[in-house]
């Protein structure tokens, strides 16, 4: 691969951002069982890139967007304490983690500017994955404090690409909260910015839930236990994302008419099969071509579903933290290849899907399961899905407009796809992916031939 373009990357200030004095005092939110599996057994952070066009100079960006950002973020917070607040994880199992805000804390957020081809970055094409990583912040580091740990949960970076746009890359630990919680987050956020206060949010946004809707005692010190939270030190770090790598992101968009077709051909061919979504089909789709690149292995494919509408009774929208469960599906590779084999994986994935949906003992069954198919002579090859097209990040708009690209960098670690409804139109499917150069032009060439042959 050829040597990266000469980056600069040039921090023109650091800041820390807190709520308003004296507007939440002392508070905490304990963890539950849907948050305590991300502490250990899937630790990676979550790392959200937008960008956002537009013609805007340094002394414009300095002068109008930093001010009001970190404005906006600060009226923000009073209403989302844990994202300014740190996870607190103590030596004993018999006391569950929590995530902690003290009055003084902040988030930290740095603003920088940088040279690099803004126009190539928001491209689709195939783009080093390289230039991605300097754009999202790092998270703080962990400090002992008496007999806990306390460790940052999130942090901002907003970089400069001068008359061409910015981009707002965003990072926190996955304990802190899925997508729904993160996504109402960025909706009162951009709302503040937009407005410059928070009346608006008020009176049409919606407040999170704070109260631990979710109770199994049994599933939380199942978790604790396998957390094994007396090992936690100020040594404690999340993994993180550097180069130099030979892969790459790509981002394919599966049209409203081509999910159409795909989902025809399955239910022609598969006409008893009971759950056939856009969703299911397009991971079939990306998982059939995906296996191609691989010899004879046992794959797993994995996402989480929203339990939120589905746990009895149901809890609301706006319920903080993390609230899903995963649905897993493995299969031989070999079986997967080719239009038979995405049918064999969207018949798996439908199943899959409509058992978990509609069990009759719950929801919660079996929820923290996800480990046995990690452990010893399980699937070499594994792929998860970041993101749902049912959030519509491209809505959000800090006042300066809807973002023209949005990535998920941190599919980056274990080579998952994200998927999110597209900026063009809700109708459609982005899929992103990153993988080596080399298996990124094959993975290009099936997904191309097998839309061409099978619709």
């Amino acid at each position: 691969m050829e040597s990266l373009p000469s980056m600069t990357m040039t921090v023109v200030e650091q800041s820390q951002v807190s709520p308003p004095p004296a507007t939440i005092g002392c508070k905490s939110l304990p963890l539950t069982f849907f948050d305590m599996v991300w502490l250990t057994q899937l630790p990676d952070p979550v790392h959200t890139l937008f960008f956002y066009e537009l013609s805007i100079t340094k002394s414009q960006f300095l002068e109008t967007m930093v001010p009001n950002l970190k404005q906006s973020l600060s009226i923000t917070l009073q209403h989302f304490f844990p994202f300014v607040g740190k996870l607190t994880i103590f030596p004993t199992s018999s006391r569950k983690p929590e995530i902690r805000y003290v009055e003084g804390d902040s988030v930290d957020v740095t603003f920088e500017e940088c040279n690099l081809d803004f126009n190539d970055l928001v491209g689709n094409h195939p783009r080093e994955c390289d230039k991605f990583y300097q754009l999202i912040p790092l998270l703080g580091r962990t400090s002992k404090v008496s007999d806990y740990i306390t460790i940052p949960v999130f942090s901002v970076q907003v970089t400069l690409f001068p008359n061409s746009g910015i981009s707002i890359g965003m990072t926190n630990h996955h304990s802190l909260g899925d997508a729904s919680t993160r996504f109402c987050f960025l909706k009162a956020w951009t709302s503040i910015a937009q407005s410059g206060s928070d009346e608006s949010f008020l009176a049409n946004g919606t407040l999170p839930i704070y109260d631990r809707l979710v109770n199994d005692p049994k599933l939380d010190e199942s978790c604790l236990k396998k957390a094994k939270v007396e090992t936690f030190n100020e040594e404690y770090q999340l993994p993180r994302l550097s180069g130099p790598t030979d892969k790459v992101r790509a981002t394919f968009i599966l049209t409203r008419s081509v999910i159409n077709g795909l989902k025809k051909l399955v239910t022609t061919q598969l006409p008893r099969l009971a759950y056939v979504s856009s969703f299911t089909v397009a991971c079939a789709y990306i998982w059939s071509c995906v296996a191609s690149l691989h010899n004879d292995e046992l794959a797993l494919f994995g996402f989480v579903v929203d339990c939120r509408s589905r746990i009895d009774p149901p809890i609301p929208i706006a319920y903080f933290g993390n609230c899903n469960k995963p649905c897993m599906n493995l299969a031989r590779t070999t079986t997967l290849k080719e239009k038979e084999g995405f049918l064999t994986a969207a018949k798996l994935i439908g199943e899959n899907l409509y058992k978990m949906l509609t069990d009759k003992d719950g929801i919660l069954k079996d929820t923290v399961s996800i480990e046995d198919y990690f452990s010893e002579g399980g699937p070499t090859m594994i792929m998860g899905v970041a993101g749902t097209p049912k959030l519509k990040f491209y809505d959000l708009d800090f006042g300066f407009g809807k973002p023209i690209k949005h990535e998920t960098i941190s599919i980056d670690y274990s080579g998952s796809i994200s998927i999110s409804a597209s900026r063009e139109s809700n109708e459609d499917l982005e899929i992103g992916m990153c993988l080596s150069a080399t298996e990124m032009d094959v993975f290009v060439t099936n997904f191309n031939s097998g839309l061409e042959s099978y619709i």
